[in-house]
C-alpha cells in the first residue's frame, strides 16, 4: 500500500512537472513571439520615423528651392524692368538721333539738289530729253550736270566714289570742279574739261594729310547744232505737204563731242545702238594719268544719245538675284527707241522696279 501510494504520488508529481514544463515552454514561445513582434513594431516605427525625417528634409529642400526660385524671379523681374527702362531710354535716344540724322540728310538733299540743273533749263536747250535719277539713299554719289555755253550744250552723267552722304560730298567737289573748268578756265572741249576737272579734284583733296583716292567716273558730251547752210543740200526738194522749214528741220545735223572716264557713250542711229568706249581712268588719283581724248561725230535729228552711270546695270534682282548688266540695258533701250522720250523713261523705270522686285 505504501509502495502503491508512493508510486501514485510520483506519477502525480511527474505529471505536474510535465505540465509545468509544457506551460513554461508555451510561455517562453509566447514571450519570444511577443519580443519578435515588438522588435518588428520598433523597426516599422523607425522606418516611419526615418521616412518622416527624409520627407521633411525633402519638403525643406523643395521649399528652399522654391523660395530661391521665387527670389531669383523677383530679382529677374526687377532686372528685366530696369533693362526695359534702359532699352526704352536707348530707343528714345536712337529715335532722336535717327531723326536728327535724317533731318540733316534731308537738308543735305536740298543742298545737293541745288547743284543739279533744273529740268526746265535742260528742256530749254534740249527739248527732247529725259533724266532718270533714282538715288538709292536720300542723297547720292551719282549726279548729272548741264551747262549751255557758246551755242553748245554740255551734259554729263557722273558717278562719284561712295554712296549716301560720303558720295554726295564727293559729288559736290566734282560738280564744282566741272563748273570751274568751264567758267573760270573757259574750257570748251570735253577732253580738256575732264583733264582740268581731274586736276582741280586732286588739288582739293591734296589739302588733306590723308591719302584720299576719291573722285568720279563720268560721261560728258557737248552737243552743237551745225549751221543751217551746212545742213541744206545743193538741190533741195520739198515733198508735198511740207514747208521749207520742215525740210530744213528734218535734215538738221549735230556735232557731237564726247569724252568719258570709265563711263561710255551710247548713241542710237540708223536702227542700231552704237558705243564709244570710255577712257579707262577715273577723275581722281591714278598711277599713270593720261589726257582724256575727245571723240567727235555727226548725228542727225532723231538720233539719240544715252549717258549713264553703272547704277542701272549693277542693280541686283531678277529670279536669280543677279545684276541687270549692260546687255539687258541695251536691249531695253533699243526696244524703246520708237517711243517718245518720256515714255522711254517710264519704260526704264518699270523694267527697273520689276527687276528689283
Amino acid at each position: 500500500t505504501e509502495n502503491q501510494k508512493a508510486a501514485i504520488e510520483a506519477e502525480i508529481k511527474y505529471n505536474c512537472d510535465k505540465k509545468m514544463l509544457a506551460d513554461s515552454l508555451s510561455n517562453a514561445a509566447k514571450i519570444e513571439n511577443e519580443n519578435i513582434r515588438h522588435l518588428e513594431e520598433i523597426k516599422t516605427q523607425k522606418t516611419y520615423t526615418y521616412g518622416g525625417f527624409i520627407g521633411l528634409a525633402l519638403m525643406l529642400v523643395v521649399a528652399g528651392v522654391s523660395f530661391k526660385a521665387y527670389r531669383d524671379k523677383q530679382k529677374a523681374n526687377v532686372l528685366i524692368t530696369e533693362q526695359k527702362q534702359i532699352a526704352e531710354q536707348q530707343k528714345h535716344l536712337v529715335e532722336e538721333k535717327q531723326k536728327e540724322i535724317l533731318d540733316s540728310i534731308t537738308y543735305a538733299k536740298r543742298l545737293q539738289e541745288a547743284i543739279l540743273p533744273p529740268q526746265g533749263i535742260v528742256n530749254k536747250y534740249l527739248p527732247e530729253n529725259f533724266i532718270l535719277y533714282l538715288p538709292k539713299d536720300i542723297v547720292a554719289g551719282d549726279f548729272y550736270w548741264f551747262e549751255h555755253l557758246d551755242n553748245g550744250s554740255y551734259i554729263a552723267a557722273a558717278d562719284s566714289t561712295g554712296h549716301g552722304v560720303p558720295g554726295a560730298m564727293v559729288s559736290v567737289v566734282c560738280s564744282n570742279a566741272l563748273n570751274r573748268a568751264v567758267h573760270e578756265f573757259g574750257l570748251r572741249v570735253p577732253g580738256e574739261i575732264l583733264d582740268k576737272t581731274r586736276e582741280l579734284v586732286l588739288e582739293t583733296f591734296a589739302k588733306s594729310d590723308k591719302d584720299v583716292k576719291d573722285g568720279m567716273d563720268i560721261s560728258l558730251v557737248k552737243i552743237t547744232e551745225l549751221p543751217s547752210e551746212k545742213n541744206i543740200p545743193g538741190r533741195l526738194v520739198i515733198p508735198k505737204g511740207q514747208t521749207l522749214k520742215d525740210v530744213i528741220t528734218s535734215q538738221t545735223k549735230y556735232k557731237i563731242e564726247w569724252a568719258g572716264a570709265n563711263n561710255p557713250l551710247w548713241y542710237y542711229s540708223n536702227g542700231a545702238i552704237n558705243e564709244i568706249k570710255a577712257h579707262k581712268q577715273p577723275i581722281g588719283k591714278t598711277d599713270q594719268p593720261t589726257p582724256f581724248p575727245t571723240h567727235t561725230l555727226e548725228l542727225n535729228k532723231g538720233d539719240e544719245l544715252f549717258l549713264f552711270t553703272d547704277g542701272y546695270a549693277d542693280q541686283f534682282g531678277g529670279p536669280k538675284g543677279k545684276k541687270f548688266k549692260y546687255k539687258q540695258l541695251e536691249e531695253v533701250l533699243l526696244q524703246s527707241t520708237t517711243l517718245p522720250l518720256f515714255e522711254q523713261k517710264d519704260n526704264l523705270v518699270s523694267v527697273f522696279n520689276a527687276w528689283k522686285g
